[in-house]
């Protein structure tokens, strides 16, 4: 039955029942619209699907890349100064800078599916 005749039938529905059960017919329909949508949704998904069933991941975009990049160093530049300026921080830096090439490295590592 294509949604036209669903949405008659319910219209008839209402009509035949009175208002008084106004409520269980628009329930009704509306139940029977999401699973129509539901279907067409897990067709489409089905039909997107790449062969062998593996889902390729998006890996992060450029401005992502970036902007970690940009956030990373300065935080990392900030920490170097303020461990200088306080003690002798040479050894708290060298952790730190190895957290950013770690941190970056990471996240700019190829995705596999």
């Amino acid at each position: 039955m294509s949604t036209g005749d669903e949405l008659k039938a319910a219209v008839s529905a209402r009509r035949d029942l009175g208002p008084e059960f106004e409520d269980a017919v628009v329930e009704s329909f509306l139940d029977k619209m999401g699973q129509e949508i539901d279907r067409r949704v897990d067709e489409r998904l089905a039909q997107a699907a790449p062969k062998g069933g593996q889902v390729t991941r998006p890996g992060p975009s450029e401005g992502q890349r970036l902007a970690l990049a940009i956030v990373s160093l300065a935080l990392a530049t900030l920490s170097t100064v303020l461990f200088v300026l306080v003690d002798d921080g040479a050894g708290a830096g060298f952790f730190i800078w190895l957290g950013v090439l770690i941190v970056n490295g990471i996240y700019n590592a190829p995705r596999k599916g």
